[in-house]
């Protein structure tokens, strides 16, 4: 039994354990646990120290180490659906990121690099992931190149997905999004009619506020652009004292997808989405499109050639009677969040450090 044991340790990457029967990498910070899957490279479990509620929960695993997308996962080298023809040829929905087994380089002091390949897109990415030493925050940089003798047109989407004990019908999601479409509306041209954050349409009438969801997930994703430097998006359940929220440069992903799904007449999950792109269809479809708002539908890559983005993520404690962010800024290594209605002195201070 021992020399079985030694030899299945043997058998994990530097930084790994196993998590509930999967390989895993797991960081901690001055504020905040981290685990990543190494079986998709997902995000699964991001908790203060003090307080075990996870918000990144959607679906189980498939089976013991078993590839597949979970909780906050990256999309690449596509968002949603490949053509009949590359389907045909075993291409997934949102692309082989988290098909593929991911390798730990390393791993130290609340810091890691892993990496995996995508056969099938030609592409490899490598993730440096840090913990803050002090508040609940961790920052992702990752570099995307492109292994094929030719170029290639992708695009790259993190998919946070929040549910679980922390989703309810009290939780409200914000963002500076802009203008936007709602996914339903049909090709050549979704952007008519149009919408600005937080609002939707439904069936094309219906007001929609997406701050919400209770028991109708229509308009099922909508899609927004964001125009100023930074993105960002916060849920919060001020019932249960939580928020998670992300930040972002808009130069690397000017696009905010918000995405909604309802189990049984009650919220199941929400998708705090931000990428490269703010069409869920194939490539063919997206190069005939070319720009919505301004803002190109796909990115490119030319041979060898390389292109890194970053994200943070952040945990904050909440009062019970919280009203949603106004707006979420970065200065000084701190990350603050200003409460809705104007009241400064509720700001939210988290200790990040440095980003990038």
């Amino acid at each position: 039994m021992r020399i079985s044991l030694l030899l299945f340790a043997a058998c994990l990457a530097q930084g790994e354990v196993m998590v509930n029967g999967r390989r895993s990498v797991v960081l901690e910070g001055g504020g905040a646990k981290l685990i990543v899957d190494m079986a998709g490279g997902s995000f699964v479990n991001f908790h203060l120290l003090d307080q075990k509620l996870n918000p990144l929960v959607w679906s189980s695993p498939e089976g013991p180490n078993t590839p597949t997308p979970l909780a906050h996962f990256l999309c690449l080298d596509r968002w949603g659906q490949a053509s009949k023809a590359e389907a045909a040829n075993g291409m997934f929905y949102h692309g082989e990121a988290t098909r593929v087994q991911w390798k730990s380089e390393s791993e130290s002091a609340g810091q890691a690099t892993m990496s995996a390949v995508l056969p099938m897109a030609g592409l490899a990415v490598r993730r440096q992931v840090r913990m803050a030493p002090a508040g609940a925050v961790f920052v992702v940089t990752e570099t995307v190149t492109n292994q094929n003798k030719l170029g290639k047109v992708y695009n790259m989407v993190q998919h946070p997905t929040i549910g679980g004990e922390f989703l309810t019908e009290a939780t409200l999601v914000d963002s500076n999004a802009r203008r936007g479409l709602m996914q339903s509306s049909p090709m050549p041209n979704p952007e008519e009619p149009s919408v600005w954050w937080p609002m939707a349409l439904k069936d094309g009438v219906q007001a929609v506020d997406m701050r919400r969801l209770t028991n109708d997930p229509e308009p099922n994703v909508v899609s927004y652009v964001v125009d100023e430097d930074w993105g960002w998006t916060t849920a919060v359940t001020p019932a249960k004292g939580l928020l998670i929220g992300y930040l972002w440069k808009t130069s690397e992903y000017p696009w905010f997808n918000a995405w909604r799904h309802v189990e049984n007449g009650r919220p199941k999950a929400r998708g705090l989405e931000f990428g490269t792109t703010g069409i869920h269809q194939p490539f063919s479809v997206l190069l005939k499109k070319g720009k919505v708002f301004g803002q190109s539908v796909f990115a490119y890559l030319d041979a060898g050639e390389s292109s890194t983005r970053g994200f943070a993520a952040f945990l904050a404690r909440v009062p019970a009677d919280y009203q949603g962010a106004a707006s979420v800024s970065y200065q000084g290594g701190r990350i603050t969040i200003h409460e809705r209605g104007g009241n400064a002195g509720r700001d939210i201070t988290v200790d990040a450090g440095p980003l990038w």
